[in-house]
Formats: structure tokens, sequence, C-alpha cells
């Protein structure tokens, strides 16, 4: 069955619901996609995400180009999101690295992504990353969440500089930065030593560096604010495989990859 998120706070160009009761009204993108794309008719059943954690079963009464409609069946918790709160600060990529990174992320459960410009990075200021690259990773974010059954989208914040992104992970339980120099910490036992005194679901905020990795004043920087230095092991990786590798192992670890 195929599944479309329309919180009801989205402009219509988004796709939004519209409506209440035991009728939908799905317009913009999502109406778009169900008309053109899907060839979707009068009488097909998909499921409708408001982002709030519910999801709707809906039999289509009306397909437009434009807007689409259909009644409610049911309405049901949606599942498949994951206890730990996981926040990528992903410094800034080449684009297919980066779309690919919050493709493959979105799929395995990060809940929230930062968009980073470090020392490194080829932007150098965050108000160079547009709005209609913004968009684009929105969607790309989206469509990820749409395909792997997520319940609700991860968040996708402005771009900040990496010395503001390091000053703010204050609120979480556990920081943690692969770094290439560093040999002995390891990421399980880091998460172990949080586990052990967890009560609630773990937060982990995850920063991941550019091409060119991390410089070391950087990572003494991060270390000041609480982060901890982990390794990945004796391979280096590039960026983009190290943000998926650390992502999925911080969430086999705690469980929700088993």
């Amino acid at each position: 069955m195929h599944r479309f998120f329309a919180p009801p706070f989205s402009p219509p160009h988004a796709g939004g619901i519209k409506g209440g009761g035991t009728r939908v009204v799905l317009q913009g993108d999502v109406a778009h996609q169900i008309s053109a794309v899907l060839r979707m008719r009068a009488g097909d059943t998909i499921v409708v995400l408001d982002d709030s954690g519910w999801e709707f079963e809906v039999r289509l009464t009306q397909v437009g180009r434009t807007e689409a409609s259909g009644e409610i069946l049911e309405r049901r918790p949606a599942g498949a999101e994951p206890r730990v709160r996981l926040t990528l600060f992903q410094s800034l990529l080449k684009r297919d690295s980066l779309e690919w990174v919050l493709q493959k992320c979105t799929e395995i459960g990060v809940a929230a992504f930062v968009p980073v410009v470090s020392q490194r990075t080829i932007v150098s200021r965050p108000q160079d990353v547009s709005d209609s690259k913004i968009r684009r990773w929105r969607r790309i974010v989206v469509e990820a969440a749409e395909q792997s059954r997520r319940g609700r989208l991860p968040a996708l914040h402005p771009a900040v500089r990496f010395e503001q992104a390091v000053a703010g992970t204050g609120g979480f339980d556990l920081s943690l930065i692969p770094w290439e120099e560093e040999q002995d910490a390891g990421l399980r036992a880091a998460l172990a030593a949080v586990k052990g005194e967890q009560r609630g679901p773990l937060s982990v905020a995850l920063f991941v560096g550019p091409e060119g990795g991390f410089a070391g004043d950087e990572v003494a920087l991060a270390k000041a604010h609480g982060a901890q230095p982990i390794t990945l092991g004796p391979r280096i990786l590039r960026a983009e495989t190290a943000a998926v590798v650390a992502a999925s192992l911080i969430l086999y670890e705690c469980g929700e990859l088993e």
C-alpha cells in the first residue's frame, strides 16, 4: 500500500491535508504523484501519515491532477520509529554524496539532520545553502521516509557553522565525533557507558566531517563542548560511508536494527 506524508500544517504546494472527520483531501505534490505518477483511481487504498505519530488508511473517492480525496477507513499509531533520537550533524558534502546520506540515514532511522559548515567544506557560509537546495533535500527525506515506512519525518534543520553546532549539543545524552586520528575509544564502549545510566529514550548527536575530514582544532573544540572522539576501525572511510556506518552502528547497538 502506497504511503504519503501530508502533514496538516504543510502549505498546499507541499501536499497538505484539508478537512476533518472521516474525509481527507490531498493537494499539491501528493495529489500529482497519486494521479499522474502512480495513476491511481477511485477505489484504491493508500496510507496517509500526518507526521504527528498517526497514520490513516484511506480509500480514494476522487482523483484529480491537483487534488485527490478519500474516506478514512482506519486511524492507527504509526510504527517503525526508533526510540533512540539520533541527530546527524553532517558537514556539507558534494551534492550526490550528501543526498545519498540523507536518503540512507532516513531509511535506517535517523531522527534529524543538521547540515554543518566546517573548515574543509566547499561551502564557506551557511547562508550560501540555497532555499532550492533545502527543498530538494526535504523531498529526498520525505520520499525515503515513505519508502522505508517511517512513522514520522526526520527534521531537516537549517545549515549552521561547526562552532555553533557543537555549542548547541548540551541537551543530548551523548555526543560523538568519529575521527581518523582516534585510536582507542570505540563507539560500542561510548554507548555502553551512557546506556547503563539511561532510563528514558536515548538522544545522540553524531558529527561527521566533510571529504577532507575534521581539522584537529575542530575536534578539540568539540571535546571542549563534551563530544567524544571515537574510532570506526582501522580503515579510513569516505565521509558519506562514515555517516551511514556510524548511524547504523549506533542504532544497532541500541537494539533498533535487530
